[in-house]
């Protein structure tokens, strides 16, 4: 066998190598993809496995599905994960384009994800918000291992579900964790151990964050004063701003 011959085949197996870590789309009627490595069909739907060597799946029935096609995404970029600056810068933004404190959604990044933009739950969730595939599908949301993309569409279903419930948090969060079909039903939280923990871990966490900063507030006003002490003219200033302050109110 010449050099030639084996450089052909090992060339072969390399991409064969590649092929068969590379992901798929399946690309629905309605214009929406869900990224897999494997799937089977059963009965009248196709079961789609966001990781090869994960029994989490996600059932589409058959007639939904145009087509599939090779993703390329994953293997052009590198997945990569954002510093904690940038994806604070991220997570402030996409906020407030939703009109959403960030602390909020932080906190239920902290429950769902830990900060890992690569998560994958034991059911197929992925990324930081923890979106399953056809829920990322329904966002638009193509690539959920894409920490901008998956928390756009985190924020804007999480934003939805708070107006659905007019605003009632408790129910919002037990909806995003167990699905709105189940908030309904049972009206209200469900009585489910993971949903009851998750809900009080969120709204502990966003409780935390809250509290911290009424007292860093509260530091910095007693600072300003303990300053102004020292300035009779500013102290003057400061005092007649708390009397106009308090005037308004």
């Amino acid at each position: 066998m010449s050099k030639f011959t084996k450089l052909g085949l090992g060339l072969v197996f390399v991409l064969a190598a590649v092929s068969a870590l590379a992901s798929d789309l399946a690309v629905l009627h309605n214009g929406f993809s869900i990224r897999h490595e494997r799937r089977e069909v059963v009965g009248s739907v196709t079961r789609l496995y966001p990781s090869a060597s994960s029994d989490s799946y996600v059932d589409i029935p058959t007639d939904q599905i145009d087509h599939f096609e090779k993703d390329l995404s994953l293997s052009i970029a590198p997945r990569t994960s954002p510093s904690p600056e940038e994806l604070h810068d991220v997570i402030n933004t996409i906020s407030g384009r939703h009109h959403l404190d960030p602390d909020l959604v932080n906190s239920v990044i902290h429950a769902e994800s830990s900060f890992n933009p690569h998560a994958v739950s034991p059911k197929g969730a992925q990324g930081l918000m923890q979106l399953m595939p056809q829920t990322a599908s329904q966002l638009g949301v193509s690539n959920a291992f894409d920490p901008s993309a998956n928390v756009e569409g985190g924020t804007r279903y999480l934003r939805e579900l708070l107006e659905r419930y007019n605003f009632d948090l408790i129910k919002a969060l037990a909806a995003y964790n167990a699905g709105p079909q189940r908030v309904e039903q049972y009206r209200g939280v469900p009585p489910y151990y993971e949903t009851r923990t998750y809900v009080a871990k969120v709204i502990r966490d966003f409780n935390r964050k809250k509290m911290a900063e009424r007292k860093a507030s509260a530091a910095a006003k007693s600072n300003r004063k303990k300053t102004a002490a020292h300035q009779p003219g500013a102290a003057r200033q400061a005092a007649d701003a708390d009397v106009a302050q308090a005037a308004s109110r």
